[in-house]
């Protein structure tokens, strides 16, 4: 029997008769009535009403009970509100009964080194090509999880040779929801504003979410930025998963303002240089198809703007570096029912449904019918690589053990889950003129992860110089730039590790990496008689400290190095746990804490100190197991004040208490002895008005540690807390700028006088997209305890503070001089000039209490694993130095 396809799925559509639909789709189908609709499912017309998460995964459920021989659902994960992560593979029957041959087929093509040619060719002629449909990474980008379910609809309903042809050609794996509790926030939200009828007014609540909005996930991560530091339960599955099937196309369905039109491949520039050619090409030719079938239906769109194919940490960019073609579909978001363009038009939810469900089926289509080269070109990139990595001069990266084992540890395990081969030392050895501890990092560059081993540990990508010289011409013209995110991502350098590499490896005996992140710590002479103790300073001392206060354990930490009688020396802010203090028991405590925190720890017979502070001394503070607070709300960054929670709940293991920015005012924080003040967007002086800035400087000074961060800091200044300036650009050349209606005549000499001119006295500098930039370290306070001489951070954004003077507080951290401080990225020259030597960290004593600020975020995408050790000394630190009363 025919079915009218978008007619009963589509209510809401703009498209007429049912005839007129088909005519216009080009299907001219018959459609399976035994496959079972949205609405029977579900009880609505697919369009009317945006799915529920868990709407949409009992709709898969019920195509996977109808159709078992053509439907599996693989779960890949559990988010953090407990919902199932999974995606589904459909099919022919005969391709489905065969999923495990297609894995073990793929895997065999991945990996060049196994697989001889001729079993290469075999695979080659008989696997199915295949394409990885990803839906609603961002929950409030709603139409794609709803073409998801179309999608499969018509994949399993269709009666006609071309779909089924598609499906005997291709495997089709479709993520339908990859951000299911930032779709569950949104769907909640949406339908609490809904009226009588709903409004296509931009103004109009329906069209306004209420902070954090739906975009993000639990811990309010941007998921599409996640796909490097893999730090959220959405990509990590899900990246497991690719690197399970290695589709061959992996598309992103997003939606984008709903003024535009539709996006989809090419992408613009700049292009990361380790993207092949043939998938530049490959990339072109999805496109052109797309573009065929948004012709035939008159749906306009746009390539080759504004999306580009740089940053690799997207879901769109991150497979491209395996071998798979990548890339991001945008729909105009109707962000509702209804949305009222600014041409006066009406985009419905429907409309984006539909579009989404035309471009997946136009790009399943060529998957179908580039099958071979497709399949072709994934054998050869893999091949590709071996040869590159084989033939390069530093075939060998060394990561030194020695420097941060926590951090080398979580490095081996992130990059063993993003599919690259790491090797451990069992033993200590020597390596490019230099020593290495046992348990150093091994990476052999000839393997087929080879440009993934590129993306993510070269300390600089470059973009193209004819782009930069675009970039700069736009500057000069006071034209906005081109470059989308960030430009520099490396991982040691982020990490704050040294990497070394060589041509030859080393003689060595070795162990294959596991992706664990934290490896089981050890606690040493248990039958210690004073006290047992940790060095401070990476991540797993980090997390001792947070579990030990968790768990009642007294712990002091010295603000300063000691050396035990012994010789045996420890750094500042090591941890003591002495059995007077802690009973009998606190060896087997010990034991427990170091196997799951991963620190080392060393029982101790005596308490005599040969250099540095006694266990008595006041320069050894007794740790109290703070109350830390974080604003919530609006005017706030949700992604700032997501990563800082995350990191310091998830990756460190201590609760923060979220407290609205509104609560904020008026509120007795006695019982709270650090407030985080995340990065804002908006009026902080608007947000807690009079009445809140002087509760909180009361509470500092009565003994409260606040800490402030990235845009949060200019407040700290703007109320006096904290006594520093926000600079403007610096100009080598200025003229006054006059308001009067009639003034002088000026001579403008040179087209710089001009630029200087038009900017104004008072311009901030210009923005910086995003680089990772050195940091010089002052060694001589407890903030900085345990913290390199030297450490790097991500720049954004143009605020640059004063530093402050001796009689008011200490610069602790400080960008380096302007030859050195940019360890990796695009930063414009005078940027790099004014910023030099400025602070980043800045600590100032005030009462009883102290302001601790940073100049940028330190927990940025929660990949700055080197910062961490900084941000634990200000918050544990800081309230162990405090001075409350009592």
């Amino acid at each position: 029997m025919k079915r009218t396809v978008l007619a009963a799925l589509i209510a809401v559509a703009t498209l007429g008769s049912t005839s007129v639909i088909a005519d216009t789709l080009g299907l001219n189908t018959e459609y399976r009535s035994a496959t079972p609709t949205v609405e029977q499912v579900l009880g609505y017309p697919m369009g009317s009403r945006i799915s529920s998460p868990e709407a949409i995964y009992d709709y898969f459920q019920a195509l996977a009970e109808r159709h078992p021989e053509q439907v599996r659902i693989i779960t890949y994960g559990e988010t953090w509100e407990q919902r199932p992560l999974y995606y589904v593979a459909i099919s022919s029957a005969t391709n489905i009964s065969q999923l495990a041959e297609y894995r073990a087929g793929m895997q065999a093509l991945a990996n060049p080194q196994a697989t001889d040619s001729d079993e290469a060719e075999r695979l080659l002629a008989e696997l199915p090509s295949s394409i990885w449909l990803s839906y609603g990474v961002h929950g409030n980008e709603i139409s794609s999880p709803e073409a998801a379910m179309l999608t499969a609809w018509h994949l399993l309903a269709a009666n006609d040779d071309a779909t089924r042809s598609m499906l005997e050609n291709t495997m089709v794996f479709i993520d339908p929801v990859q951000n299911p509790d930032g779709r569950g926030r949104f769907v909640s939200r949406y339908y609490m504003t809904a009226g009588l009828e709903h409004s296509s007014d931009r103004i109009s609540a329906e069209h306004n979410e209420p902070w954090p909005n739906g975009r993000s996930n639990h811990y309010l991560f941007d998921l599409n930025r996640d796909w490097l530091a893999l730090t959220q339960p959405e990509v990590a599955g899900q990246v497991d998963a690719l690197l399970e099937t290695y589709p061959l196309i992996f598309v992103d369905l997003h939606e984008m303002g709903g003024d535009q039109s539709y996006y989809f491949t090419p992408e613009a520039r700049p292009y990361n240089p380790l993207i092949a050619e043939s998938q530049r090409e490959s990339l072109w030719t999805i496109g052109e198809n797309n573009g065929k079938w948004f012709d035939r239906h008159g749906y306009d769109y746009f390539t080759r703007e504004i999306f580009d194919a740089f940053y690799p940490g997207y879901g769109a960019s991150w497979p491209l570096y395996h071998g798979t073609l990548a890339m991001t579909y945008e729909m105009a978001s109707a962000r509702g029912h209804h949305f009222r363009t600014k041409d006066g038009d009406i985009l419905t939810y429907g409309d984006g449904v539909q579009r989404h469900f035309v471009a997946s089926l136009a790009t399943i289509e060529t998957a179908s019918r580039e099958r071979e080269r497709l399949l072709t070109n994934f054998w050869n990139y893999r091949k590709q690589a071996i040869a590159d990595g084989r033939d390069s001069d530093e075939r060998y990266v060394f990561i030194n053990a020695d420097r941060d084992a926590a951090g080398v540890q979580r490095l081996a395990g992130l990059l063993t889950r993003h599919g690259v081969t790491v090797q451990q030392s069992n033993a200590a050895f020597e390596a490019c003129g230099e020593d290495f501890a046992a348990g150093s990092l091994i990476i052999d560059s000839a393997q087929p992860a080879h440009y993934m081993i590129r993306t993510l540990l070269d300390e600089q990508v470059n973009m193209a110089q004819d782009f930069l010289d675009e970039q700069e011409r736009l500057r000069a013209n006071n034209l906005p730039d081109q470059i989308y995110d960030v430009t520099a991502w490396s991982l040691p350098l982020m990490f704050n590790l040294e990497q070394q590499r060589c041509e030859r490896a080393p003689r060595v005996d070795t162990r294959i990496a596991s992706s664990d992140i934290i490896k089981p710590g050890t606690l040493n002479n248990a039958d210690a008689k004073v006290a047992f103790i940790a060095a401070w300073g990476d991540m797993n001392s980090a997390r001792l400290l947070a579990a030990a206060l968790r768990e009642g354990l007294a712990v002091k930490q010295s603000d300063l190095a000691f050396t035990l009688k012994s010789g045996e020396r420890y750094p500042a802010g090591s941890l003591i746990f002495t059995l007077a203090e802690n009973g009998d028991d606190v060896a087997a405590r010990l034991t427990t804490l170091a196997q799951s925190t991963g620190a080392t720890i060393n029982g101790v017979d005596s308490s005599w100190i040969t250099e540095g502070p006694n266990f008595g001394s006041n320069n050894v503070q007794k740790v109290h197991a703070p109350r830390i607070a974080m604003a919530w709300d609006e005017p706030f960054s949700s992604l700032n004040a997501g990563h800082t929670r995350f990191v310091l709940e998830r990756q460190i293991g201590y609760p923060v208490t979220a407290i609205r920015a509104d609560q904020l005012r008026r509120a007795d924080l006695s019982h709270y002895n650090v407030l985080l003040l995340p990065s804002s967007y908006g009026s902080l002086a608007g947000a807690f008005g009079d009445d809140g800035a002087a509760n909180l400087k009361q509470w500092v000074e009565r003994g409260g540690v606040l800490i402030t961060m990235g845009n949060s800091t200019a407040w700290a200044v703007e109320q006096q807390l904290l006594a520093s300036a926000l600079e403007s650009e610096a100009k080598e050349q200025t003229v006054e700028v006059h308001q009067q209606p009639k003034v002088e005549g000026l001579l403008l000499e040179t087209t710089e006088h001009l630029h200087n001119y038009v900017n104004g006295a008072d311009t901030d500098p210009y923005w910086t997209s995003g680089v990772i930039t050195k940091l010089d370290v002052d060694q001589e306070h407890w903030l900085t305890a345990g913290v390199p001489a030297t450490v790097n951070s991500i720049t954004v954004g143009n605020q640059i503070y004063r530093p402050l003077t001796i009689n008011n507080g200490r610069n602790l951290l400080t960008y380096a001089s302007a030859d050195e401080l940019l360890a990796s990225g695009y930063l414009w020259a005078e940027n790099k000039q004014q910023l030099a030597h400025k602070p980043y960290l800045m600590w100032q004593p005030r009462g009883r209490g102290m302001v601790i600020s940073f100049a940028q975020e330190p927990t940025y995408r929660a990949y700055l694993d080197g910062l961490n050790i900084t941000l634990m000394n200000a918050i544990f630190g800081g309230a162990s130095h405090a001075r409350p009363l009592r």
